[in-house]
């Protein structure tokens, strides 16, 4: 029996970046041994069991084997016989298919250690192309190791590009698709998550609304970089930079997407795009099944970022309606990201990533007016029910006119 560490720890090891989680393959055990020696068996579909003291993950040296469509339509095999070369062929680049022994010895049977000098995401063997999902982790990877200069080999995206023509995209599972889309959201370079799959045609699959925004001009006034794709891709990058949530980035992503339903003679204005895009951001979350807050937060910034970026012209009326959409005074949190997003729309524009956004503040002075109301005094004035949220309205409406006379004077 053989105990080696695999994978991403020993490739982020030798890349000299921070090891978090550890992956143990055991070659030439049985799972009657695993359980003598106190491990706890977990995962119905494959050998993978937890050590009796540590609680990390030990799985059994395996092969695999095509069995139906998607993530999960494979057939496994395991047993002591299985070599270590044997597991490492299945898994999906070269850099993730490296073995250390105890005393730090590798195992690099299929040259994941030049890969990395060369700074190359390339797969392991052919059987690459029976897994969906590895299109998404690719251009995950793509993205987190964007900044040391990791490309796609052409020859690994030929078989992303097969995976993304051959309707096995569509067999994952919305719970499966999301995890991978948010950890990728999440990375350092998020729109280099995008580009890799929009270079391998995934995009046209897994977001037609977003790949739908490629080629579609802007106004040049606005937008140096004229086209809605790049746009997009930009947006994102700046939410990364500035460190913002996934809702926030998820907001990014979607918060043009009713450009791409602009008829052509109209371009390149984009009349109402905000409203017109509502109901593709809706079937984008129910698509993956995405968690609520960052759905709500989408649907929101879709309909009201121009409302930010006009902020300081707005009526005091239209500033209380933005204020009483978002619900400011109960989920202030909600309001702040919206104002983040937008920050992101207006700097992921060629050239004017550097520029001051004074709507920012100006409309946290808002919500500050309008939430300084106390309700006491029309409480202690007699005023109940609807004709007390009347009230609280009209006294708001009166807060944000001195405010706006105030900021503007």
């Amino acid at each position: 029996m053989q105990i080696y560490k695999v994978g991403g720890a020993v490739r982020d090891r030798l890349l000299g970046r921070p090891v978090t989680d550890i992956d143990w393959v055991v070659v030439g055990a049985s799972a009657e041994e695993m359980l003598a020696r106190g491990f706890r068996p977990v995962g119905a579909d494959f050998p993978v069991f937890l050590h009796p003291s540590s609680g990390e993950e030990y799985a059994l040296a395996r092969t695999e084997r095509k069995s139906g469509h998607g993530y999960g339509g494979f057939t496994f095999h395991a047993s002591p016989d299985v070599t270590l070369e044997e597991d490492l062929i299945r898994r999906d680049l070269t850099i993730n298919a490296m073995a250390e022994d105890e005393h730090g010895n590798l195992t690099d049977p299929y040259h994941g250690q030049a890969d990395l000098d060369a700074r190359l995401l390339r797969h392991v063997s052919p059987a690459f192309a029976e897994d969906p999902l590895r299109v998404l982790r690719v251009a995950r990877f793509a993205a987190r190791y964007a900044a040391l200069g990791f490309k796609v080999v052409p020859e690994t995206l030929a078989l992303m590009r097969q995976l993304a023509e051959s309707g096995e995209l569509q067999a994952l599972t919305p719970e499966r698709s999301w995890k991978e889309i948010s950890r990728a959201l999440m990375e350092d370079q998020p729109q280099v998550f995008i580009q890799v799959l929009r270079d391998c045609g995934a995009l046209a699959v897994l977001f037609p609304e977003v790949d739908a925004l490629f080629g579609v001009p802007q106004p040049e006034a606005h937008h140096p970089e004229i086209d809605s794709g790049v746009h997009t891709l930009s947006v994102l990058e700046q939410a990364a930079r500035h460190r913002q949530p996934l809702t926030v980035r998820w907001a990014c992503l979607l918060h043009d997407l009713g450009k791409g339903l602009t008829p052509e003679d109209q371009w390149p204005k984009h009349i109402a795009h905000e409203s017109k895009g509502l109901k593709l951001i809706k079937a984008v979350n129910e698509r993956y099944k995405v968690p609520r807050d960052c759905q709500e937060l989408a649907l929101l910034v879709g309909e009201y970022h121009t409302h930010g970026h006009r902020a300081l012209e707005l009526r005091a009326s239209t500033l209380l309606e933005l204020l009483q959409s978002f619900d400011v005074y109960r989920r202030p949190q909600r309001f702040e990201e919206f104002i983040a997003a937008c920050e992101m729309d207006a700097r992921g524009r060629l050239g004017l990533e550097e520029r001051a956004y004074p709507q920012a503040d100006y409309l946290r002075g808002a919500a500050a007016a309008a939430k300084a109301v106390a309700v006491q005094p029309l409480l202690e004035q007699g005023f109940k029910g609807p004709e007390l949220g009347e009230a609280l309205k009209r006294e708001r409406l009166k807060a944000l006119k001195a405010y706006k006379e105030q900021a503007a004077g």
